[in-house]
């Protein structure tokens, strides 16, 4: 660590002292010559105090302090600073959150990237990701499902019609939707999340397995190694949507690998809750956004249009179901009122005999 800190203090004395003695010169991928390039998100990294810290999911985050607030925290360590595709998805990621506004996205607040370790610091939500949320609820009901829907789908419309590029997020599962203080959702994560330029399409030269995301919401043509766009982000929501109603993973039963594999053979999750937990057409959409063909998946945009038109239908039949109790209540106090005293009632027969 002598050499970074070296470096990046600019201690050429330090420098040629530690080379001398078999250090290797190395400079951090995004130090700057010039200290007026330094970019203006930058945070040093003795601002950042994890004399607290706990690891937040898949051991890549973690909390910290910062200028009196808990923010989370990306670590790029010094052993992965020759990773050329670890530090190049790290600068991408970057590059990607610097352009982010939005409430249903998580807040970018600065970085580490100076010095080693390079860090990315984002707003902490302590209610955890959707994935443990759901781990403990189990199935939804259709109104918070819905509600739930309508946050992933604004952030995500917010991703895709992003200007001058549309972001396609690419890694869209449950443990990359965090919630916040007040029980909305939040998309998070980009650290495989791309700009799509003027062809609109990307291709993976493989699909690789990784241990640091699930392939369960993977959409088939991203599995076969073709160009794909959007909607493969458009594919996952679907996953999501039906994991929220029948309270488990998408195939749960089969194993990690063998999912996209399924898709890729035109096989879905089958619906086993029951039928009315999916009306007003909301399993219509979401076999709409898992078609096989990319082009007869919705935008979200007009995903966002039809989860507000179903969600006004289950609000709708809620509240009728709201004032159907509330005048059986009624009933059930007069009744009560008129039985209460049955002597009263007794005496004012005998009155009128």
């Amino acid at each position: 660590m002598g050499e970074y800190d070296a470096i990046h203090y600019k201690n050429h004395e330090v420098i040629k002292l530690l080379e001398k003695h078999g250090a290797k010169s190395m400079m951090v991928p995004m130090h700057v010559q010039n200290f007026q390039e330094i970019p203006e998100y930058e945070i040093g990294p003795d601002e950042l105090d994890f004399s607290n810290s706990v690891e937040i999911t898949k051991g890549t985050f973690r909390t910290a302090s910062w200028r009196g607030i808990e923010v989370a925290v990306k670590k790029i360590g010094e052993d992965l600073i020759t990773d050329e595709d670890k530090v190049r998805a790290f600068i991408d990621e970057l590059a990607l959150l610097q352009k982010m506004r939005h409430p249903n996205v998580v807040q970018f607040l600065g970085a580490v990237t100076q010095s080693t370790p390079m860090m990315i610091v984002t707003e902490y939500l302590p209610k955890g990701d959707l994935r443990a949320f759901l781990k403990r609820k189990g199935s939804l009901k259709p109104v918070l499902a819905v509600r739930f829907a309508l946050d992933i789908a604004r952030g995500m419309n917010y991703l895709h019609e992003n200007k001058p590029e549309a972001i396609v997020h690419r890694d869209l599962e449950p443990s990359n939707i965090l919630r916040d203080d007040s029980g909305h959702l939040k998309v998070a994560d980009f650290g495989v999340s791309k700009l799509l330029k003027v062809a609109k399409t990307v291709k993976q030269d493989k699909f690789i397995f990784s241990p640091e995301t699930s392939c369960r919401y993977v959409a088939p043509e991203v599995f076969r190694n073709e160009e794909y766009d959007l909607k493969v982000d458009v594919f996952s929501f679907a996953l999501i949507l039906q994991e929220m109603i029948e309270g488990r993973p998408p195939f749960f039963t089969k194993q990690e690998e063998e999912v996209p594999k399924a898709y890729a053979e035109k096989e879905r999750p089958p619906f086993s809750a029951p039928e009315r937990l999916y009306s007003h057409g909301l399993r219509e959409l979401i076999e709409k956004c898992w078609s096989e063909n990319p082009a007869d998946r919705p935008t979200f945009r007009e995903i966002i249009r039809r989860l507000d038109g179903i969600d006004y239908l289950f609000m709708q039949k809620r509240r009728w179901k709201i004032n159907i109790f509330k005048c059986f209540e009624g009933f059930e106090v007069l009744w009560r009122k008129n039985h209460a005293c049955p002597s009263n009632l007794s005496s004012r027969f005998s009155t009128r005999q």
